[in-house]
């Protein structure tokens, strides 16, 4: 359904020093590195799917209010790991880890990257 995402920075050198760590919690790898965006994939993926990138239009990067990635993660360790590593790379908490009441095994984390836009990560598995 959704063939990528795009977020913007206003820093890219602090956005990839941020992301780069965090989305490998998830698997993902850094597939692209250009002057104005940064693009990650599944290994063995050949398109990136999730994209951080300078705005196109030359003005500053917003947030968008009520906008938010949610990223399968494989475990609940990963979730953990994902929140640790947001938060060891400038990023700041918006919900610790746990069950959420989305579903019986519901479990997710939600953080902010340096440029302020919101995170999470999410397991649906029962362990």
């Amino acid at each position: 359904m959704i063939l990528y995402i795009t977020i913007g920075t206003n820093d890219l050198a602090r956005a990839t020093r941020f992301y780069d760590p965090v989305m490998a919690t998830l698997g993902l790898v850094l597939a692209r590195a250009e002057a104005d965006e940064i693009g990650f994939a599944a290994p063995g993926d050949a398109r990136c799917r999730f994209w951080v990138t300078q705005p196109f239009d030359g003005k500053a990067a917003t947030v968008g209010n009520g906008s938010m990635p949610a990223f399968v993660a494989e475990s609940r360790d990963a979730v953990d790991a994902f929140h640790r590593a947001a938060l060891a790379h400038g990023g700041t908490d918006e919900g610790a880890p746990g069950l959420r009441p989305y579903g019986a095994s519901f479990y997710a984390c939600y953080v902010r990257d340096p440029d302020g836009n919101k995170l999470s990560a999410v397991c649906e598995t029962m362990a």
